[in-house]
């Protein structure tokens, strides 16, 4: 689990990354020479014998309803198998088991990947998988040798919040911080299956995702290549700050405000000039990181919790990607690319 200190503006900031955000949700990690199969992965992550059902909502005595609804029940292997409701959904609802997300990404591995963690979030309304992907890109293999490595994130819920998912995250080793944004171009970092869709399209969008993933990624590295050869100056830095984070009017703006401000523009320079930036400083890949590492690690999650924290930094936050891809794009601009 990742160590955990507060900000002088109250935020959470990550004091050690030593892998991935979302191995501080998983259940179970394996290491990189375990390759295990998908049963392996369910069992070590007690995601397996769910039996995930629908079952009747029981109306008190006298009422009446034209609009059915169902209890989403699982069996909770936490508690001794006891049955756990964990949504109350409509009659279009259809359930998939923990098996069905895992056979999912399971048609991955034949295409250069393994398991390697899994978990449930959100009191086990939402599961996830991660696989590592063969593909790691790295700058200036004769230099720093600035590594990023690849994964395939698979998730679903099991309260209607969300369909399946598969998503590809790159995730820099020497800060950890996740850059998964959109990048345009025709790539997807993303896909997502219905709950309706027929495990036939479950298997055929499988298999087609991991070519989607490594186009992704491919265009991925182009990108982190140009970045990494164009120069930003302390100057353009923070002009990208001022443009992603206008200051508040000085004269009108509260106490709080202004410190709450200032302590996250400090934060980024930290970033900017601190450890993680060796080798990259003064580049546009060395700005991307600075300002997707404050994202991540250095504000709060949903509700302030340690698991929103994660959760946001492993990028299933809809509205940090959101926020990486404002970034993204304000430094391309900068770095006129």
């Amino acid at each position: 689990m990742h160590d955990l200190e507060m900000n002088s503006n109250g935020d959470v900031a990550f004091a050690l990354r030593g892998a991935p955000a979302w191995h501080g949700l998983a259940q179970h990690i394996f290491d990189e020479d375990e390759h295990v199969t998908t049963a392996q992965m369910l069992d070590s992550a007690l995601l397996s014998g769910w039996n995930v059902r629908l079952e009747d909502v029981i109306l008190p005595d006298g009422y009446t309803t034209k609009n059915p609804s169902f209890m989403v029940v699982r069996n909770d292997v936490l508690n001794g198998g006891v049955p756990d409701v964990l949504a109350t959904v409509g009659d279009r609802y259809v359930t998939y088991q923990n098996e069905d997300l895992f056979a999912f990404g399971d048609n991955l591995l034949d295409g250069g990947g393994y398991w390697e963690s899994a978990g449930a979030i959100r009191n086990g309304r939402t599961v996830f998988g991660s696989l590592k992907l063969g593909k790691d890109i790295v700058l200036d293999k004769a230099g720093i040798g600035d590594v990023t490595k690849s994964y395939l994130l698979v998730t679903t819920s099991h309260d209607g919040s969300s369909a399946i998912q598969a998503m590809t995250t790159p995730v820099r080793v020497v800060c950890q911080n996740t850059l998964n944004m959109a990048l345009g171009m025709g790539t997807k970092q993303s896909f997502k299956v219905r709950h309706t869709a027929t495990a036939q399209d479950r298997v055929a969008q499988a298999r087609e995702a991991l070519g989607i993933s490594f186009a992704y990624l491919d265009q991925f590295e182009v990108e982190a290549n140009a970045l990494f050869q164009s120069a930003i100056t302390d100057k353009q830095f923070g002009e990208i700050i001022e443009s992603l984070y206008p200051s508040p009017d000085r004269a009108t703006a509260g106490k709080a405000v202004i410190t709450k401000y200032d302590d996250k523009v400090d934060t980024m320079w930290s970033l900017w000039r601190g450890p993680t930036q060796l080798g990259i400083k003064g580049t546009g890949w060395g700005a991307m990181n600075a300002l997707t590492e404050r994202v991540d690690y250095y504000r709060l999650g949903r509700k302030g919790t340690n698991a929103g924290i994660l959760a946001s930094a492993s990028g299933f936050d809809v509205q940090v990607n959101a926020e990486k891809a404002r970034i993204r794009k304000a430094v391309l601009e900068t770095a006129g690319i």
